[in-house]
């Protein structure tokens, strides 16, 4: 069976977008494949975040993944700094990777310009560790986006430089995976694109916002005068809402309101009110499976260690074989 590994950010809530694109293929994914999914603390550290943001985080994207759908039975769920084996091959990495291909990083670059503030070595070699991530459980597909091709490709990279490097074909090449051949693109409310938090709280409807919240960000979303004429094309931001009711609604709702729409006789607060409700009852699933297992201290104390022991018996066959091919070797 195929191993499939991918990352989770730890600093971060999880909205529709999320949902409907990554965590549904994480979803699939973990009923077909050897699937590693890991909460990427480590990774979080090159912002600095408060031993209680760090611990608070880390609590809230494991129980919001385990309310969507993730199986720790069926995958191994785990934290990544519960396993020391990927830091150990995060060092041996950093030995074979050189300053200038890290600092021709797409992503280090853009840091620099964003945060000049804070360049940190973590910043330059987080596609090293992200290489560890991958390569210390041979994991041949990796679920990623476009922004992070890259950082693959270097994996392959460093995988390939050791292998050569010490005569051994050792480490397979990882290659970016996905389901579908186009992810499902969740606009956000803001109208200027996708749903992200990065564009703001008012732009993101997460799983774990209540009801009253879910009414008053979907009422606050953009909209326009209306149409002005039978059929006219839809401008961004009222074809965005749109798209957001086609995901969370029935076709018979969407199909009324794009019919009104197109005889100019929509009216946006209607629209807006009907679209609320769809995801008000879209996510209360979720939203109840998550009070509910984030008061179960038991439960969660129970999947981080199921998770745990699963990725370092993986993880320590790996590092135990990776020293023995370097050179360290008892006396």
């Amino acid at each position: 069976m195929e191993t499939v590994v991918s990352g989770i950010r730890s600093t971060g809530k999880l909205h529709l977008g999320n949902y409907y694109g990554a965590v549904q293929n994480f979803v699939r994914m973990q009923q077909e494949y050897n699937c590693f999914f890991f909460i990427a603390d480590y990774h979080s550290l090159t912002t600095h975040p408060t031993p209680d943001n760090l611990h608070g985080n880390v609590k809230q994207v494991l129980v919001e993944y385990l309310a969507a759908g993730l199986d720790p039975e069926k995958a191994t769920l785990y934290i990544q700094s519960e396993v020391p084996e990927v830091a150990e091959l995060y060092l041996f990495l950093n030995m074979n990777a050189y300053l200038g291909e890290l600092e021709r990083s797409t992503s280090f670059k853009d840091k620099v310009r964003s945060q000049p503030e804070n360049v940190n070595a973590g910043l330059l070699t987080y596609p090293v560790l992200m290489a560890a991530d991958i390569l210390i459980y041979k994991a041949t597909k990796v679920p990623v986006g476009k922004d992070q091709e890259q950082h693959l490709e270097m994996a392959r990279t460093f995988g390939n430089r050791f292998n050569r490097l010490y005569q051994n074909d050792y480490f397979p090449e990882p290659y970016a995976f996905s389901y579908a051949k186009q992810l499902v693109k969740i606009p956000g409310l803001d109208g200027k694109g996708k749903m992200g938090k990065s564009e703001g709280e008012a732009n993101a409807v997460y799983l774990a916002d209540d009801v009253e919240t879910i009414r008053k960000k979907v009422m606050r979303a953009v909209t326009d005068s209306g149409p002005s004429q039978a059929n006219q094309e839809k401008p961004e931001v009222i074809q965005n809402l749109f798209d957001l009711m086609k995901v969370v609604s029935s076709p018979d709702t969407y199909t009324h309101f794009d019919e009104l729409y197109n005889n100019c006789q929509i009216r946006y607060g209607d629209f807006k009110k009907q679209l609320a409700e769809d995801m008000i009852l879209a996510t209360a699933p979720i939203r109840e499976r998550i009070q509910e297992i984030e008061s179960d201290t038991a439960y969660l104390k129970k999947v981080a260690q199921l998770g745990t022991e699963k990725a370092r018996a993986s993880a320590a066959r790996t590092i135990k074989e990776v020293r023995e091919i370097i050179g360290f070797r008892s006396l």
